[in-house]
């Protein structure tokens, strides 16, 4: 004769009203999981969601954030002490852990961090542009203090319009002052 063998099944409960309250817990537990903000409105009523508080509740009224939607470790700390009654969320590390520790020093939003560097690339482009309008001037200048010391050196006679707007030549000691003037913008403005 063979010997029966029976299995117990430790996956499913023996007793209907056991997977009864199972499956009630799991049920009310369910929001909870999902929730990831908890606040209290100024009725001082507590809510919970996945979604961000309303922008008229002030940031001492929010009692629970994602770990990536706050700003510092102190706040991440705050949340999630026992002392305040919350939990940190599941799959979110403990502050005092290596990792937490290291997203609370650089926590990264995408969208600020995409503005950050169009920003950058924005100042640097703005800063090429300044950069290249300022050769273009520079290069003019050295192109126009050549010409006037060409004009100086030539010994043409030069001649000048007075305050009352009288033409007046230039003597030797206006023409010396003239090609020193063009000397020292040809230094500075021709590299």
């Amino acid at each position: 004769m063979r010997p029966s063998i029976s299995y117990v099944s430790t996956s499913r409960p023996s007793h209907p009203l056991a997977a009864a309250v199972i499956g009630l817990v799991l049920v009310a537990a369910s929001p909870l999981t999902l929730a990831q903000y908890k606040w209290k409105d100024a009725n001082g009523q507590a809510h919970a969601s996945d979604l961000p508080p309303p922008r008229d509740i002030p940031d001492k009224n929010i009692l629970l954030r994602p770990a990536r939607a706050t700003g510092s470790a102190a706040a991440r700390a705050q949340t999630a002490t026992p002392a305040s009654g919350n939990l940190p969320s599941p799959g979110v590390s403990e502050p005092n852990s290596a990792a937490g520790v290291a997203s609370a020093r650089n926590p990264v939003d995408p969208e600020l961090e995409a503005r950050r560097k169009r920003s950058e690339a924005d100042a640097r482009t703005r800063a090429r542009a300044d950069e290249d309008r300022a050769g273009a001037v520079r290069a003019e200048n050295c192109q126009r203090a050549r010409q006037q010391l060409a004009l100086v050196n030539s010994g043409q006679r030069m001649q000048r319009l007075n305050d009352s707007g009288e033409r007046v030549v230039v003597d030797d000691a206006g023409r010396a002052d003239e090609a020193q003037l063009a000397q020292r913008v040809i230094a500075s403005d021709c590299r």
